[in-house]
C-alpha cells in the first residue's frame, strides 16, 4: 500500500476546487435552465481559471516540496514530467 502524499497545501487546494466543482454544477444548471450563451461562457472561463489556478499551485507545491535540491536524473526526469502540465 502507498503513503499518502498529503501537503500542507492540499486543504487549500481542496477546498478551491471543490469551490470550482460548485460554479461548474452552476453552469450546467444554467444549460438547462437555457441561460443566455454569453453569461454561461463567462461562469465557464472563471471554472477554467479556478482551476488552472488549482493545477498551478499543486505544480509549484510539488516544485517547492518533493523536488530534492540536489540536481540528481531522477529529479531532472520528474521535473520534465511534471512540466508538461504547465
Amino acid at each position: 500500500m502507498t503513503k499518502p502524499h498529503v501537503h500542507a497545501t492540499h486543504p487549500a487546494l481542496v477546498a478551491r476546487l471543490k469551490r470550482a466543482d460548485g460554479h461548474l454544477r452552476a453552469v450546467i444548471d444554467m444549460i438547462e435552465a437555457g441561460k443566455p450563451c454569453l453569461e454561461i461562457a463567462q461562469q465557464m472561463q472563471a471554472v477554467e481559471k479556478a482551476i488552472a489556478n488549482a493545477k498551478r499551485a499543486l505544480i509549484h507545491d510539488h516544485l517547492d516540496h518533493c523536488l530534492d535540491v540536489e540536481h540528481s536524473t531522477a529529479n531532472r526526469d520528474e521535473l520534465k514530467a511534471i512540466s508538461r502540465y504547465l
